[in-house]
């Protein structure tokens, strides 16, 4: 079974978590959390899986593989 790949960043301007780059044809979505971001690709992935196979195969127990790249500034203070 093939593993899928999922890229996932986050917009400091827009204060959303964001689908960067993905091996799931379709697959774009965003979220204010990496919680509710999860929560939208388990609903996604299988759907579009499911319209991208031919005949339509159902997609269960897809691996896939998530990598959230962050950043964030800090303020250090010295002593």
């Amino acid at each position: 079974m093939k593993t899928h790949f999922v890229h996932c960043e986050w917009d400091d301007e827009a204060k959303v978590w964001y689908v960067a780059h993905s091996t799931v044809p379709g697959l774009a979505t965003e979220a204010t959390g990496p919680v509710e971001l999860l929560a939208k690709l388990r609903l996604l992935i299988p759907e579009l899986l499911e319209l991208n196979t031919d005949g339509g195969a159902a997609a269960q127990d897809v691996p896939v593989e998530l990598l959230w790249q962050g950043q964030q500034r800090l303020t250090l203070h010295t002593t």
